[in-house]
């Protein structure tokens, strides 16, 4: 699947919010406010700082004054390609219109694969790292039978449960996608390593981390919000009461 520009402004239009995502701070609430008061983010990004204080916080301003100074974006969107990843917009005709629903939609999404997955009807499997072996059967069962009746499984490809839930429906010959919470340069955990070049050729691998992001703990809760936002339901198979399965279920019930 190639994604095509249909005007150089729209072109634009993604490569400034891959600028915008570069700058620490800089979420789906804060862009949209620069949007709403400078009327693009190409006009956003070139605004003048005394003008960006009268929307976004002292912080907030000086991180887009950096990332500004230091960022190639040519570069960066380079980096994107090599990856083997897509940038794609909120905007964008193809960005998933569930997602966009939840009103905590990411400005720009980082897509490998096939990004036509992202529309299609799913349901989430989710669960802990340190399943059970009966925990491990019945995420397998539950996303087998999902994906051979055609419903894409998403989850977070996490070891244990979501490392299930992802290989059965390969297995089931289905579809998958994998929401990452570092950038799509990174292999990780490191044993899912082949898993996620498999779902990357079979399925669709995503992300709202530029290249280079580290999977840090708190990128992951931000994660579940897109685990959750693909799909309509979300199923959790074994989860402590602490876990990040539960905030993803809690994210599904908003």
């Amino acid at each position: 699947f190639v994604m095509s520009e249909s005007s150089g402004s729209r072109s634009d239009d993604t490569r400034y919010r891959v600028a915008f995502n570069h700058a620490p701070g800089i979420g789906p609430a804060r862009f949209a406010d620069l949007v709403a008061r400078f009327g693009s983010a190409e006009t956003a990004w070139r605004a003048p700082a005394a003008a960006l204080a009268e929307v976004l916080d002292a912080r907030a301003v000086a991180s887009v004054v950096d990332t500004r100074a230091r960022l190639d974006l040519d570069r960066a969107l380079a980096q994107i390609a090599a990856a083997g990843a897509r940038p794609l917009a909120e905007t964008a005709a193809a960005f998933p219109p569930l997602l966009r629903e939840t009103g905590q939609a990411p400005y720009v999404l980082y897509v490998q694969g096939d990004a036509r997955l992202l529309a299609s009807r799913a349901v989430a499997v989710v669960g802990t790292r340190r399943a059970t072996p009966y925990g491990l059967r019945v995420a397998g069962m539950i996303a087998g039978q999902l994906a051979a009746a055609g419903v894409t499984v998403v989850s977070g490809l996490a070891l244990g449960i979501d490392a299930a839930a992802h290989r059965a429906a390969l297995d089931a010959g289905g579809r998958t996608i994998a929401v990452l919470g570092c950038g799509p340069d990174i292999e990780y955990p490191p044993a899912n390593r082949a898993l996620q070049a498999d779902i990357g050729r079979r399925g669709a691998v995503v992300t709202e981390y530029p290249p280079g992001t580290p999977p840090e703990a708190g990128n992951f809760p931000a994660r579940n919000r897109i685990v959750s936002g693909l799909s309509l339901a979300c199923v959790v198979v074994e989860a402590g009461e602490q876990s990040g399965a539960l905030i993803t279920a809690r994210m599904a019930l908003d």
